[in-house]
């Protein structure tokens, strides 16, 4: 099975790179937060904004919104493949289920974790300084995010099978996750009932434990809680895509 998740890999990098402009371009929100909503957090007080703290707490939502949006419209690309045969064809091949989503979603994480590292580095001439071993975590915390919802992504790109039905599924849906995780402002800024709304967001956590490892707190609560919440997440999201492979290729 290593060997068919590999091959498909190789081949998703391959058609990634005949137009690498596409890891560029999910760069171009984020930056642009970063260049004009960031230096307005240097004058706000609390939440651990103001200054150059304020960077240590934004640079690690802007990573969070990079992945959901990147990964969660990582779907768009399996439903033209569905409508060119591609998945078709490769339905009667030897390979597993498994492996056709799995060599996906790996490459995936590798056009994640290139613009991540590439979003930090665009951030240092900002301001912004931080933990590099906390960094790097976060890099890894946020690539095993991205690999469980494009698993998702790709499954509803299967399930819904239209560009036109996909693209304000993912909106709608990522929207109102993002700004209840806090990946703008801590949402100790929050007022109470918005507060306890988001602690019901799995992704609130995996922001907090971002923030927690870019100031290097690797004994902070947040940052193992955060943890397990995307390892749990991420393999939950994993499997349901899979199945949903699996279903669809029945």
């Amino acid at each position: 099975m290593r060997t068919e998740i590999w091959v498909v890999f190789q081949r998703q990098m391959r058609v990634l790179l005949r137009n690498p402009v596409w890891v560029f371009f999910g760069l171009t929100q984020p930056i642009i937060y970063l260049v004009l909503f960031g230096p307005l957090l240097k004058n706000v007080t609390g939440g651990g904004l103001g200054g150059d703290d304020a960077w240590r707490v934004f640079v690690p939502g802007l990573l969070l919104q990079l992945t959901i949006f990147g990964a969660g419209f990582a779907g768009f690309g399996i439903i033209q493949e569905l409508r060119e045969g591609v998945i078709e064809r490769q339905r009667v091949t030897p390979a597993s289920r498994a492996s056709l989503i799995l060599g996906r979603t790996l490459s995936n994480m590798v056009v994640t974790a290139v613009q991540a590292l590439l979003l930090v580095v665009v951030a240092l001439p900002f301001g912004l300084r931080a933990s590099w071993s906390g960094v790097a975590s976060t890099l890894v915390l946020v690539c095993l995010l991205g690999l469980g919802i494009s698993a998702a992504s790709y499954a509803m790109g299967l399930i819904l099978k239209d560009e036109d039905a996909f693209a304000p599924f993912v909106q709608g849906v990522s929207l109102p996750l993002l700004l209840l995780s806090g990946v703008l402002l801590p949402m100790s800024l929050a007022p109470a009932w918005l507060r306890h709304t988001s602690q019901a967001n799995p992704l609130s956590y995996i922001v907090d434990a971002s923030r927690a490892l870019f100031r290097g707190d690797f004994g902070d609560q947040h940052v193992w809680v955060g943890t397990l919440v995307a390892v749990a997440l991420t393999g939950l999201l994993a499997l349901w895509g899979t199945r949903v492979f699996q279903r669809q290729s029945a």
